[in-house]
């Protein structure tokens, strides 16, 4: 034990030795401690209490003639003590027990105050005979129960157990040794132990030291050994281990038996403990002096060592270490704070001993780190670099790694570092760099047997302890392809797994089997990222997968038969269009595929589009217009000039401009064509593509065919013949005009006129033609002769004779139509003058009713009568209460009132009168019938003039076969 290295690791506080206070007077017999106090018993019987600094708070005397033993509780404020007091009889022994409560004050006097003394037991009684009392033990229980236990030199433990202020107690002995040499038997300390619910005492003699179980009744006792000690070498551990110390060394006492000895020598006056530090106070024979000892077990060394004089007592308490000498001076004794003790040590390069004074001393993990971390340094600096790394190691979690990777990078260090970063990684507390740099360690060692290891760790839960991308990019850049494949595989990372399998391995079959491997979502994701190249090498095997991904094909085997509801969640072949934007034949090849294979898809609108932009497109360039910006518009213009509709005549009809068209091109027209009707059935009225960009693609591409097909499903008859007016295709624009130009048929009869009119504006002889167009329009009498012959006036070309036959037939029709006229208004005039003389003739002559009969009943008219101006004559009651109105001509004249009502109801429908007008051969003729019939006249003069100003513009757009607008439309007043 003497080559323990000794330190100080304890300091004098308070400056240093320092007296008792004159208070106490007498000689001090007993000491205890507690509570923020120190408690003096004095051989006067008086008991001082002293606080932090040792200055006299107050006193009290507990004892008429000596304190023997006190004990300050701990949780409550009591104090025991045990002394001498007057002895009422010879019988009765002196020796008493008290006990005070010390928050309970009770005034003696104008000066002084004493505690409240709760209880007083007289120890010896007729039982219990008296003894000399040799140790003294009070143990705390749930209060406000105490057990107390009183060593006598006999070997008897006399107890007492219960609530000492109300008298409720019981007593009960414990015999420890029968040796006929008191000496030998007298108890010389004590010590209870709680485990769990069992409470045991240790007792202990200069000759055995034995266990009692005070749970069991009666208390069992067992020997743990045959040798002891003397008073004041008792004390117990805060792991409740029994110590005693003897002159050859202390030892440790389990409930089990004898444990751990330390031989340290010389007679053992105090032994005490305090925070893990066992303290002795070791009496020197050959000088006379005491050396005071503190002793750590566990690093094995000497925190402290002070020769003192005689020491009258030990105490401990405010976390300092109270030594009371018998000249009644104090010394108080405290530990320095670990920063000091840690310097201390740092100076003396003794970083063994700090790191197992951290650790011993239970400091947090921080401050043992930083230890690490100097020794770590110390070590560095003699170039001791694997015991270096072995503490920067232990520094993980805590020393910033960077601090510990710059000292080791240099290459001839790389092994340490590879260590570091290995353990690094194993605690999960590696960064993506640090990952990065131990890859790079493996990589230039070249040890490919640690970097598969590494690879292939997880850590409890089946996961990498490293970052998974970093580590596949360092591999993949170190060319061990294998070993980044293996890590992304194993994380689940396929688009890494691919992008090593094609970007840098070449293997497209491996690849392409792993996708068809993954599941459908995770599969189509992968193919949207690496499809291009797949396409690019593998066409035909690229395509058969998304043909499983976009079909029921892949998942039938596992659902079954197919649902709507399945085919929605599908993905869509249209989010797989721009893996193919360098190669559209193969995206023509797959989309092909997929319309024959699914007819109900929920983007067939989408995917038609892209169909009709490969089939029109003359030279299959990306991008189409279907992928341009949504947010943009299509500019036509920015296409080149060559894009334009290339048309030419020959042999007089509509073609294309194919002669530089290749063969395959003309066979994917034939498909757009087939396309455009297909996908647009007769029963819908849209159909299953844009039209518009239809059209745009068919006007880019000069695609006629679709281009007259798509106007003529959309109705746009102008449009049509506007294709064939472009071309100066006659003999089209003829029969289409035959064809579309038939009312009866759901036709537009005003083509003709448009005809005519592009004839009168053609600047040819085009006589044949015109002839032909005027016969339709003379059969339809769709024209007035004027306007055929203003439309036809505008052509130098065209000679008279074109139409000379045409004005004849027209004048002879017109001069009949005259001819007719012209009677019916001789007629209308006689018939107008005959009403009026017959007016004239009721205003200014009488009339005779010369009837006999009455013209409702046939009877002999007789009176009363009455005789009505239309010359019928009536028996009065014949006519009942109508007597304003002839009952024969009543319903003549309703007719005409009704029908003029209703002609005026209709003048204020103005949709229908230029509905009229517009679908009239002549709609002149409609407006004179309106005017004739009184409709429109019932405006003022002015508003007239107004009203048939607008009627003329009005009547000369609907000529020209435009949309009637201005005041008339939707004024009810109109007319």
């Amino acid at each position: 034990m003497y080559q323990w290295r000794k330190f100080e690791f304890f300091e004098e506080k308070l400056g240093g030795r320092c007296a008792i206070p004159e208070e106490v007077r007498g000689g001090i017999a007993c000491s205890s401690s507690g509570r923020g106090k120190l408690v003096i018993g004095c051989d006067d019987g008086g008991v001082s209490l002293l606080d932090r600094g040792l200055k006299f708070n107050y006193g009290f005397q507990a004892h008429s003639s000596s304190v023997l033993f006190l004990q300050q509780l701990k949780q409550r404020n009591f104090l025991v003590t045990v002394g001498e007091d007057e002895q009422l009889s010879p019988q009765q022994s002196a020796l008493c027990l008290k006990v005070f409560d010390l928050d309970r004050m009770q005034e003696e006097g104008s000066s002084t105050a004493s505690p409240d003394c709760i209880g007083i037991l007289r120890i010896f009684t007729n039982q219990f005979p008296e003894a000399k009392i040799t140790s003294f033990l009070v143990f705390e229980e749930a209060p406000p129960i105490l057990l107390i236990a009183i060593g006598l030199d006999n070997g008897c433990i006399y107890c007492i157990k219960g609530d000492i202020a109300r008298e409720r107690i019981t007593r009960f002995k414990l015999q420890v040794d029968n040796a006929l040499d008191r000496s030998q038997s007298s108890i010389t300390g004590m010590g209870f132990r709680v485990d769990g619910p069992v409470l045991q005492l240790f007792a202990v003699t200069p000759a055995s030291v034995s266990l009692f179980n005070l749970h069991s009744q009666p208390p069992a006792r067992q020997t743990l050994d045959h040798i002891g000690c003397n008073v004041n070498s008792i004390t117990m551990s805060d792991r409740s281990e029994l110590i005693i110390g003897r002159p050859e060394a202390v030892y440790f006492y389990e409930i089990d038996g004898r444990g751990p000895c330390w031989a340290f020598e010389g007679e053992k006056k105090f032994v005490g403990w305090f925070r893990g530090y066992l303290l002795c106070v070791i009496a020197d024979q050959r000088s006379g002096r005491n050396t005071f000892n503190i002793y750590d077990l566990k690093n094995r060394l000497i925190a402290h060592s002070l020769v003192l004089k005689e020491v009258s007592q030990m105490l401990c308490e405010w976390g300092n270490i109270v030594l009371i000498l018998n000249d009644k001076s104090a010394l108080c004794i405290g530990e320095k704070d670990m920063e000091s003790k840690l310097d201390m040590l740092f100076k003396k390069n003794l970083y063994t001993v700090a790191i197992n004074l951290v650790q011993s001393q239970q400091a947090d993990a921080a401050a043992t780190a930083e230890v690490l971390r100097k020794y770590g340094d110390h070590l560095y600096s003699k170039q001791d670099y694997d015991e270096a790394m072995a503490q920067y190691i232990n520094t993980i979690g805590h020393l910033e790694p960077s601090y510990v990777i710059q000292k080791f990078l240099d290459a001839q260090r790389i092994y340490n570092l590879t260590n570091y970063l290995e353990k690094l990684h194993e605690k999960g507390l590696a960064s993506k760099d640090h990952t990065t740099l131990l890859l790079n360690c493996y990589t230039k060692l070249k040890d490919v047997e640690k970097l598969n290891v590494f690879i292939k760790s997880e850590d409890g839960v089946g996961e990498h302890k490293f970052d998974v991308e970093t580590a596949i990019r360092v591999c993949r850049a170190a060319n061990y392809h294998e070993h980044a494949m293996y890590v992304a595989k194993k994380a689940g990372r396929h688009e890494w797994y691919l992008k090593i399998l094609l970007e840098d391995l070449g293997r497209y079959d491996e690849a392409l089997q792993y996708i068809s491997s993954l599941e459908p979502s995770q599969a189509g994701v992968t193919v949207k990222e690496y499809g291009k190249i797949l396409i690019k090498h593998k066409p035909a095997e690229t395509i058969e997968i998304l043909m499983r991904l976009c079909t029921e094909d892949g998942e039938s085997t596992r659902r079954g038969a197919s649902n709507g509801v399945y085919l929605s969640m599908l993905p869509s072949p249209v989010d797989f269009l721009n893996i193919f934007i360098h190669h559209p034949q193969a995206l023509m090849e797959f989309l092909e595929k997929y319309t024959d294979k699914v007819k109900d898809s929920p983007a067939q609108v989408e995917i038609h589009n892209t169909l009709l932009e490969l089939y029109l497109s003359n030279d299959l360039n990306f991008p189409s217009i279907s992928q341009a910006d949504k947010d943009g518009e299509f500019d036509t213009r920015a296409r080149p000039a060559a894009a334009g509709i290339s048309k030419v005549v020959t042999n007089g009809k509509l073609v294309s401009n194919d002669k530089d068209i290749s063969k395959e091109c003309l066979e994917r027209r034939e498909k757009g064509l087939r396309l455009l009707k297909v996908a647009w059935p007769a029963d819908m009225e849209h159909p299953l593509y844009d039209v518009d960009l239809a059209i745009i693609l068919c006007e880019m591409n000069g695609f006629t065919q679709g281009l007259l097909y798509i106007y003529e499903k959309m109705k746009l008859y102008k449009e049509v013949i506007a294709c064939y007016m472009q071309a100066h295709d006659h003999e089209g624009l003829i029969a289409c005009c035959k064809r579309l130009g038939d009312s009866g048929k759901g036709g537009d009869p005003t083509l003709w006129a448009d005809l005519l009119k592009y004839f009168g504006e053609l600047g040819e002889d085009c006589s044949k033609e015109v002839k032909e167009v005027l016969t339709y329009i003379e059969r339809d009498d769709m024209l007035p002769p004027i306007i055929v012959l203003q439309m036809l006036s505008k052509n130098p070309c065209l000679t008279l004779s074109v139409i000379k036959d045409y004005i004849a037939r027209k004048l002879e029709q017109e001069s009949k139509l005259i001819e007719e006229d012209r009677r019916a208004v001789e007629k209308y005039q006689e018939d107008t003058q005959t009403m009026r003389k017959e007016i004239e003739d009721l205003r200014t002559n009488a009339r005779i009713f010369q009837l006999s009969k009455c013209t409702a009943c046939t009877f002999t008219l007789d009176l009363p009568a009455v005789h009505f101006m239309c010359m019928h004559s009536f028996h009065q009651r014949c006519l009942g209460d109508n007597e304003k109105e002839c009952p024969e001509c009543a319903p003549e004249y309703r007719s005409v009132l009704e029908m003029k009502r209703s002609l005026e109801q209709n003048a204020k429908d103005q949709d229908r009168f230029f509905q009229q007008v517009k679908t009239s051969k002549d709609g002149f003729s409609v407006i004179a019938e309106y005017f004739g019939k009184g409709i429109v006249s019932k405006t003022s003069n002015k508003q007239a003039a107004d009203r048939l100003r607008q009627m003329d513009l009005n009547m000369h757009h609907l000529f020209q076969g435009q949309e009637v607008s201005g005041p008339m439309k939707g004024d009810p007043e109109a007319c």
